[in-house]
This record gives structure tokens, C-alpha cells and sequence, in this order.
């Protein structure tokens, strides 16, 4: 057996309008090159199931960085931090996007990485993980799990969150792998539709896999939305996906 390492730490990044923000990151141990993953949390917060997530990528090889999207709320745990977040009506999505901008910066500024970033995201961080992927050029793939409100209503809009993802989908600027449950709710299977119609008309390099007796979250083996078939197949279409696009 060949030795194997990783070092995960909390680190400082500059995140939108060179603000600084906390970010939790993995990496194999060695000179590299690695490719570069940023992990956008989800709704529940910058949490656990995210940091076991983050060194998952550096033990399948990867640079990773998950960073913290409600460092301007203070700390605490995460569940309580996310929950004043959602109570104040979410983060700004102009904000997100400024912050995962830092990330995919910080993660390019090192040297042990190969020189291609891709972002993944579920749930809240589906749907940013989509918007951002149409907000700029500086990754080369994109994996959005279950992205709830990537389709809104107008109902839905609020200052912070202006506009529908949907509506930038002639800008996405990456390969996109999305994975969803059939008994999901946010998206639900029509939205889902809507959406991965909206790529067709656009012309855009994407995959989409749908699973049936799954909901929101199934990848979530902490909580009573955990699928494990469908869960041990999605990871596998998340690391051939990465594999073909950021890693070879």
C-alpha cells in the first residue's frame, strides 16, 4: 500500500468585495497537481455533512475548499446560524457569487493545483452553484444536486434574490451535471423539466439523472431523506462527470 494523507484546515479567503470569510479545506499531502473543487453548502448551514463531504473530494484526490457563505452572521452552530440566516430572508445572490468568485481564486492561487476548478452544490447551494456557473468563466464543470428554486415564481423574488436562475441560462459557461429525486418538491419534477429544457434551447452541455424513490437531499445519510441506492449511483455520476472534465 502507497502512503496516504490529507491535510483539512479552516483557513481565511477573500470573499465578496475582498471581504474575508471563513473556508474549510482538503487536500491530498504531496506536491500535486490536483484539481480543484469548491463546495457550496446548503441551506442547513456550513455544517458537518459538508465538511465530510469536502475531505471526501481530497481522499478521491482533489483540492477542496467549502466556504462559508453565513460567516457575516456570526458564529455559533451551524444549524442556529442558519437558521437567523433564513430568518433574515437568505444570503444576497449578488454575494454568493462574489464569495464563490474567492474561492475558486484561492483555490487557483495554489500550487498544487492543476489549473481547472469545478463547483458542486445541493439544495440552496444547487441553485447557486447553477447561478454562479452563469455568472462567470472561471470554472470548467459544473454539479448541481437537487437545486431547489432555480425556477421561481414572481412571488418569489425578493431584493436579495431578484431573479430566477432559469433566466441566466444562456450564460452558463461549463459543462453541467444535475442530479434529482422524482419525489422532490423543491424542484419538482415539472421544474426540473422546465429547466433542462431551458438548456436545450440554449444548446448547453449538460447531463441530467433522475431518480425514482427519492426526494430532497438523498444524498443526506444523516437524515430520514437518505437513499443509499440512488446515493451510492449519484456520487459515481459526480466522480466520472469530474473526472472526464476537470481531472484527466
Amino acid at each position: 500500500m502507497a502512503y496516504e494523507g490529507m491535510i483539512a484546515e479552516t483557513v481565511s479567503i477573500n470573499g465578496d468585495k475582498n471581504e474575508p470569510i471563513s473556508a474549510y479545506v482538503a487536500r491530498p499531502l504531496g506536491p500535486g497537481p490536483f484539481p480543484g473543487i469548491v463546495l457550496i453548502h446548503h441551506a442547513p448551514g456550513w455544517d458537518e455533512f459538508y465538511r465530510e463531504a469536502t475531505r471526501k473530494f481530497a481522499h478521491h484526490g482533489y483540492a477542496a475548499v467549502s466556504h462559508n457563505l453565513y460567516h457575516r452572521a456570526g458564529e455559533g452552530k451551524s444549524d442556529d446560524i442558519a437558521a437567523k440566516v433564513r430568518a433574515e430572508g437568505g444570503v444576497p445572490d449578488a454575494q454568493v457569487i462574489g464569495d464563490t468568485e474567492g474561492a475558486v481564486a484561492w483555490l487557483r492561487a495554489q500550487p498544487y493545483h492543476n489549473g481547472k476548478v469545478g463547483v458542486i452544490g445541493s439544495c440552496s447551494g444547487g441553485r447557486q452553484a447553477f447561478l454562479f456557473a452563469c455568472h462567470t468563466k472561471s470554472i470548467d464543470a459544473v454539479v448541481e444536486l437537487w437545486g431547489g428554486r432555480v425556477v421561481m415564481s414572481e412571488e418569489e423574488l425578493t431584493d436579495k434574490q431578484p431573479k430566477a436562475p432559469i433566466e441566466f441560462t444562456k450564460d452558463l459557461s461549463c459543462p453541467l451535471l444535475g442530479l434529482f429525486g422524482n419525489e422532490d418538491r423543491s424542484p419538482t419534477p415539472e421544474q426540473v423539466d422546465q429547466h433542462e429544457a431551458e438548456l436545450k434551447k440554449h444548446d448547453k452541455d449538460y447531463e441530467f439523472h433522475r431518480y425514482d424513490g427519492a426526494g430532497h437531499g438523498f444524498f443526506y445519510y444523516d437524515r430520514p431523506m437518505y437513499r443509499i441506492e440512488q446515493a451510492l449511483d449519484g456520487w459515481q455520476k459526480v466522480f466520472a462527470f469530474l473526472q472526464k472534465h476537470i481531472a484527466e
